[in-house]
């Protein structure tokens, strides 16, 4: 093997076996020792402040709420010459935490099994050929024929339930829903910690119940909501969202800390409006769904009544987390604290190496390499010059060198 490529080897090998330790170096200057302690400040600041006090990190935290949701709406209201009660207008009636208010009706009455025209001028023919598959009919199947719908008017023939829908007619809108009464019961589990809680807290009475109404500042632990309140407190207005239709949210959030007392755990209430996007949308704005009721003739035939039903949807949606001391998060963001104070030296570092004029005078105290082999041959006294250089260590050196910036 030739001697360069021995010596680059062996260069390596000894380059591989090395040690690094902290050397000390004292540097005086105002610039640096005010940035150090700056950033120092800065940091402890962070970990106090923000880490701790706020987010509360020297505790152990449960997000897998368990809750359940109970609602029941009270209100009478008038609809075409009709009284409606919560059996007519609250859809699905097991009072869920998903429940649809109905305030308006295209009602299509007297449907029976058949044949007949389609109903509306965008399904107009001229001959059967328009009215092949696969051109799509929402309200049957196509039998492929191009009929008379009245006079001259033609439109293609479905087979399904007959007279079709019209769904363009104007309808009127129950403007009483505004003021129906929502109530909410609502229990959460922590199943960390097995704590539980209810939105019903222990001084609400009967009476309260009775009489009280929800307001986001003078009653907000009050279970009783009026419905035109929720909408205003979602930023919406009634009249319109009950004429289209609309999906309202309404928040229920429970984040407790149980270092505190159990009466401290309480619930806090927000309303928005979750299809905010097909409101701008001139498709198919707002809400709303198709459903039947069916009935029987005395000879067995059978006919129903399709409504097409608008109407504002309330989702409740509950969320939360609670945290505990506990000594594992504690000690974990206590390092992390007192490791992040080093990034002040990091920095300091960075500004005496690359941006001071001392930089060559800093670099030659900071790194300083070792041979123990040559120091031994210097302590033997066999190497070059050994005694001609002085001892640069007393017996009282610190270790540290003091550097004038």
């Amino acid at each position: 093997m030739p001697l360069p490529m021995l010596s680059s080897g062996m260069n390596c090998v000894a380059d591989f076996f090395t040690y690094e330790t902290t050397k000390s170096v004292v540097v005086k200057s105002w610039t640096v020792g005010v940035i150090n302690r700056a950033v120092q400040l800065l940091i402890i600041s962070y970990f106090l402040g923000w880490v701790f006090l706020h987010e509360k990190a020297y505790q152990v935290r449960d997000t897998a709420i368990e809750s359940s949701v109970v609602t029941k709406v009270k209100g009478f209201g008038k609809y075409t010459n009709r009284i409606m009660d919560m059996a007519d207008y609250v859809t699905p009636p097991q009072g869920t935490s998903v429940f649809v208010i109905i305030t308006k009706l295209i009602m299509t009455e007297n449907q029976v099994q058949g044949f007949c025209p389609e109903s509306e001028a965008k399904n107009s023919c001229k001959s059967h050929s328009d009215c092949q598959r696969p051109w799509f009919s929402p309200t049957g199947i196509l039998t492929g024929r191009c009929v008379h719908y009245n006079g001259s008017f033609r439109t293609c023939e479905i087979q399904g339930w007959c007279p079709t829908e019209v769904d363009s007619v104007r309808a009127p809108v129950m403007l009483e829903a505004e003021n129906f009464t929502l109530f909410i019961k609502n229990s959460i589990r922590f199943p960390l910690f097995d704590f539980e809680k209810g939105n019903l807290l222990p001084n609400l009475t009967a009476n309260d119940i009775r009489t009280c109404r929800f307001h986001p500042l003078t009653q907000p632990f009050c279970p009783i909501l009026r419905l035109g309140d929720i909408v205003k407190f979602a930023g919406q207005d009634f009249a319109k969202l009950a004429d289209t239709g609309g999906i309202i949210g309404i928040k229920i959030g429970c984040v407790c800390d149980l270092d505190q007392s159990w009466e401290r755990c309480v619930p806090s209430y927000s309303f928005t409006r979750l299809d905010s996007v097909s409101e701008k949308n001139s498709v198919s704005p707002g809400y709303n769904f198709r459903y039947a009721k069916y009935y029987k003739r005395e000879n067995g035939s059978e006919y129903r009544t399709l409504m097409k039903a608008f109407g504002i949807r309330f989702d409740v949606l509950v969320y939360g987390n609670a945290g505990k001391f506990n000594i594992i998060p504690t000690l974990i963001n206590t390092v992390a604290a007192f490791t992040s104070v080093g990034v002040g030296t990091v920095l300091c570092d960075i500004i005496l190496l690359n941006f001071l004029k001392g930089a060559d005078q800093y670099k030659a105290k900071k790194f300083e390499e070792v041979s123990l082999w040559w120091g031994l041959q210097k302590e033997l006294g066999h190497g070059p010059h050994c005694r001609d250089q002085s001892e640069e260590k007393q017996s009282t050196d610190s270790g540290a060198y003091s550097i004038g910036l």
